[in-house]
């Protein structure tokens, strides 16, 4: 999934792509403007006019953790204390 950064405009929604697809990323090199990858929150890469970027899925799975038991948007709902009665299941589900 390619989701755009601080998108500013209704039609900057999230792509999704097919697990063997390539995504590449070209710094323009006529608007003599560089550009800054960030990875994942943490690494940050220069990007000069006209520096390309391929990215693609890695042979090497990815393993996440799993620090709470219970469902993300379960935790959200509480945490927020926010009014799903109704639309999110029977009544009395917590």
């Amino acid at each position: 999934m390619l989701v755009p950064l601080s998108a500013h405009a209704l039609f900057a929604r999230p792509l999704v792509v097919a697990p063997d697809s390539s995504l590449a990323v070209e710094v323009l090199a006529r608007t003599g403007v560089s550009a800054v990858l960030c990875a994942d929150g943490r690494r940050t890469f220069d990007l000069p006019p006209g520096a390309r970027v391929i990215v693609r899925r890695s042979d090497v799975p990815v393993r996440l953790a799993r620090l709470h038991a219970g469902v993300f948007t379960d935790r959200l709902v509480n945490k927020f204390n926010l009014p799903v009665t109704g639309w999110r299941g029977p009544v009395g589900r917590e």
